[in-house]
Formats: structure tokens, sequence, C-alpha cells
């Protein structure tokens, strides 16, 4: 059940330009990868969706890139401040697969480290826009490396259960390609349980509220 909690940060690290957010894990279950918590943005008015990254039996770990008021506000926390954060939220990825292969692009790579603990360390494909932020998968085991103009597409074909998470335009690339995948997909979110429809998106020609009915989609019903 998700709960909230103002959790202690116990580390900021720096991971090319992207920030890891280390927090005391308090009483908060870490859920299933691919679910999302709420987090509360120092001095701004509405909480920031970030899935979970890392989860240890004291820690949990958030992975975000500065981008606007709200993230640049979480990417400035320091050792010793706290943050409210309530989760775990939406639905995540399911686990049961054969041949699972990790896709993922830029900040998109968020929920693979733990993703990848729970599965045993499967492949994964990651790409970035430049070197700098290709330092950020050194977070993810046994990822093979592109750099744009390279796409993760070129690398991927329709024989592995893919997990795909990263920009709207990858996505629909990648169910293109392997039609079963479960694709994690992204929308501004306000309240993170339904009731703002702040994160309604048309997907198939049907409005989705990402935090209910995902942010997990299969790409094929």
């Amino acid at each position: 059940m998700p709960r909230r909690e103002a959790l202690k940060v116990v580390a900021n690290v720096a991971v090319g330009p992207y920030s890891l957010i280390r927090v005391e894990r308090g009483g908060l279950d870490p859920g299933v990868p691919g679910q999302f918590f709420m987090l509360e943005a120092p001095g701004r008015p509405l909480p920031r969706p970030m899935s979970l990254c890392q989860a240890s039996s004291g820690e949990l770990s958030f992975l975000l890139e500065a981008v606007g008021p709200g993230t640049r506000a979480l990417a400035a926390v320091q050792p010793g401040q706290e943050i409210n954060i309530f989760g775990p939220l939406g639905n995540g990825y399911r686990l049961d697969v054969e041949q699972p292969l990790l896709v993922g692009g830029g900040v998109g790579l968020a929920p693979f480290p733990y993703l990848s603990e729970q599965l045993g360390g499967p492949p994964a494909i990651l790409g970035f826009r430049s070197e700098w932020h290709a330092e950020a998968a050194a977070l993810v085991p046994n990822a093979e490396v592109v750099v744009e103009p390279t796409l993760v597409t070129e690398l991927l074909t329709d024989t592995h259960d893919v997990f795909a998470c990263g920009p709207e335009p990858m996505l629909e690339a990648v169910r293109e390609l392997a039609p079963r995948a479960q694709l994690a997909w992204e929308a501004p979110m306000a309240c993170g349980y339904g009731a703002c429809y702040g994160c309604s998106v048309k997907i198939d020609g049907v409005l989705q509220r990402l935090c209910v009915a995902g942010p997990v989609l299969e790409a094929v019903a």
C-alpha cells in the first residue's frame, strides 16, 4: 500500500548531467519496478513523479534530470534535508518473462537498476544524446550503449521480452519492432492516484490516466 513519509536525504550524487537522490527508506515499500513515487520539490506547489531507481535495505534512490523548476529544486537538495515522498503508485512491469531485454533512452533508464536487480541482470540497450549523458549507463549492468545519431532501435529485434522506458518517439518506435513490449510512458502528474486527470494521454486513440492505468502499458493488449 502507498504511504507518505518525510524522508531524510542521504546523498545527492551527480551522474553525468543527472542527479541521483538517495533518501532514507523509512517505512516505504519499494513496490514493483516501474511503479513511481511522488516527490515534493522544496518550495514548489506540486510534487513530481519519479521512478524508483535503486532500493536497498536502508535507502531508496531516484534518478532525475533538472529540466524545470520542480526538478531543479529536487536536484538542489542537500544531505540532511527532508523530502515528502508518497508511493509506490501506479502499475509496474510484469516480471514473468523468459528473455528480458531492457531498452532505455536518456533519463528513461531510471527504473532499470532496480528492474535489472529483480530480473537477475538481463542485457540492456541504452541510448543517449551525448557521451556525458551516457555516463549514467554505469548504473545498469550488462548494458550496450549507443550515442546519437545511433538509435536503440537499430540494435533491437523482436526476439526478446522488451521492457522499455524513454521519450515517446522512442517508445513508439520500439513497439513497432517489438509488439509485445512493456512500455513505461510519461506525463505530467499532480496527484499520482487518478483524481486530477492531469496525466491523461491518448494512446491508440483511447484516453488513459497514466497514474492509474500505467505508467507501464503493454504495447499490444
